[in-house]
């Protein structure tokens, strides 16, 4: 019998362990949890996957991107990822700042995984998630897990439905982290802290996103007796007193530990706390830069709800100022403003690592060691590649649709011994050896002496070819057939006229004649004879000189 919950009726009141074992193969088909669950059409989903407005501020404090920028930063980023060592290391500024902007929806849960180091892990670890999934577990942590699975966003797509696909997720990726850190176990707070991971990536890829968070980012925070949150809780008391005097003297007058107000908001990450919007924005900038991030955020929330004199004279109490700081106002957390002012927060990596030798000295003093002993925490990507520097191979993408292609699988090369060539390969070197074109004797039409007789049957020309371009005119009718400012004619024929056809100077000598002699005369411009002898006279004294040998042979 189906039992009533929360206003709507579960699908199934069985034990997730025994649906996660079955794999639902029975419900597979009935479309998503939210339809399982009783929801339909006709109740309302924003963009992020959330049922009936239960992100009350998330769709008002969002900032619509257009279109165009978004197709552009996905191209930014796709080249990121594809490049992501070199990008990492010669341009992490430019990472940094592109995080700040806000990583493409589409391609967030990808990043995540390139920030926080989860796929050089998984690649390191392959076949891990499956081995610790096939394990049974320590019944005590399961029973835990189990009961806090509603209630991880209850109101969303993927959770909704008791014994849906994203229950199942969550609980898988959490029984696994129990096997893989079985001294640390299970905290209620990591749950929040996978579910959203699960929102953006597959379940391997979650728990590996989930161990960075847990190893890199956030050591200690989840393990017994939570002394790591309790230290950061007085980091963050240190570095109130610095950024804001009013608010630090606020708490100390009232007595206000920090683990009262600031444990589920840096255990979770605020991802509990802030719109979707803001939480998401949050998130892309703690995987990129680290705990600063966190931090600044709740450094910002302090200031704006205590940070004035008016706000605090109606907050007279302890319970008072708890109250306030449970109800945030919503202008505060909106996505712009929060980011914006989270930029502006002087809190450094160096300023977090200072207050934590401080106040770690002070807690060995007062309290003793740490029964604890967490790793070093991480302060963002650049950290974390820079421990563990991954191989080309652990960032290269793999696809995650895998088509088979239905031509025959390449047969196998032969092995050829060592300076053997394949046939392929010479073929290759054979066909690229290029011959040189053949050239096309044209005959001269004007053949020298010496050149060898052409065949007279030959043509000069192929006669198919016409003798000029038929649409071109013979000439520019806008052009004049000569220049108008020259004359008809030489008005000094003086060179054109000279019965000299010889060159002006010849240095050759002539034949039989000797070395020594003098060269014969050589006419020059300055002869007046070439000057007075016209075409007229000299044809004149021809005709004159033809008679007279005509007499004298008569």
């Amino acid at each position: 019998m189906a039992k009533i919950e929360n206003g709507r009726k579960s699908a199934d009141s069985r034990s997730i362990r025994t649906i996660s074992s079955s794999h639902m193969d029975d419900e597979s088909s009935l479309g998503s949890d939210s339809e399982i669950n009783g929801f339909t059409n006709d109740r309302h989903t924003d963009k992020y996957g959330f049922i009936g407005g239960a992100q009350q501020y998330s769709e008002e404090s969002a900032q619509d991107v257009p279109p165009e920028v978004l197709r552009q930063r996905e191209v930014k980023w796709l080249d990121m990822l594809s490049n992501w060592d070199k990008w990492m290391v010669k341009r992490h500024k430019k990472v940094r700042l592109r995080c700040q902007k806000g990583i493409p929806p589409s391609l967030r849960g990808r990043a995540w995984l390139y920030l926080s180091g989860g796929k050089v892990k998984r690649e390191q670890n392959r076949g891990k998630f499956e081995e610790l999934d096939s394990q049974a577990g320590d019944p005590k942590e399961l029973d835990v897990i189990e009961k806090d699975l509603h209630r991880q966003f209850p109101f969303h797509e993927m959770f909704v439905s008791r014994g849906g696909h994203g229950q199942q997720d969550l609980f898988r990726v959490l029984k696994a982290y129990t096997l893989y850190r079985p001294e640390e176990g299970y905290c209620q707070a990591q749950a929040p802290i996978a579910a959203v991971l699960l929102m953006h990536m597959p379940a391997e890829d979650a728990f590996w996103g989930l161990v960075q968070i847990c190893e890199k980012y956030l050591p200690g925070y989840y393990s017994a007796g939570l002394e790591a949150i309790q230290l950061d809780g007085e980091i963050l008391y240190a570095l109130t007193r610095r950024v804001s005097p009013l608010v630090y003297r606020h708490l100390e007058k009232h007595k206000m530990e920090p683990i009262l107000y600031m444990t589920e908001w840096f255990m979770c990450a605020f991802s509990r706390t802030l719109p979707w919007a803001s939480v998401l924005r949050v998130w892309d900038m703690f995987l990129c830069d680290g705990v600063k991030i966190i931090f600044r955020v709740g450094l910002v929330l302090l200031k704006c709800m205590l940070g004035t004199r008016e706000k605090l004279k109606a907050c007279q109490g302890q319970y008072e100022t708890m109250e306030l700081l449970r109800a945030i106002e919503p202008r505060y957390m909106q996505e712009g403003f929060l980011v914006r002012e989270v930029l502006e927060v002087p809190v450094s990596e160096r300023d977090v690592e200072r207050e934590h030798h401080v106040q770690l000295k002070r807690w060995r003093k007062n309290r003793g060691e740490l029964h604890c002993k967490s790793p070093p925490r991480m302060h963002g990507a650049r950290a974390i590649m820079a421990s563990e520097p991954p191989s080309r191979q652990d960032l290269r993408q793999n696809p995650t649709i895998i088509v088979e292609s239905p031509l025959p699988p390449p047969q196998p090369t032969p092995q050829l011994k060592k300076g053997e060539k394949s046939k392929e390969e010479k073929s290759k070197k054979k066909g690229s050896m290029k011959k040189a074109p053949t050239v096309m004797e044209i005959p001269n039409p004007y053949p020298l002496a010496g050149d060898p007789q052409r065949d007279p049957q030959l043509p000069l020309r192929d006669p198919q070819l016409p003798l000029r371009d038929p649409q071109l005119p013979l000439r520019d009718p806008q052009l004049p057939l000569r220049d108008p400012q020259l004359p008809l004619r030489d008005p000094m024929p003086t060179l054109r006229n000279s019965t000299v056809q010889q060159p002006l100077v010849n240095d050759t000598p002539l034949p039989n004649t000797p070395e020594d002699s003098p060269p014969p005369h050589q006419p020059t411009l300055n002869d007046q004879s070439l000057l007075t002898v016209s075409p007229l006279q000299k044809s004149t004294q021809s005709l004159s000189s033809i008679e007279a040998d005509q007499d004298t042979y008569l």
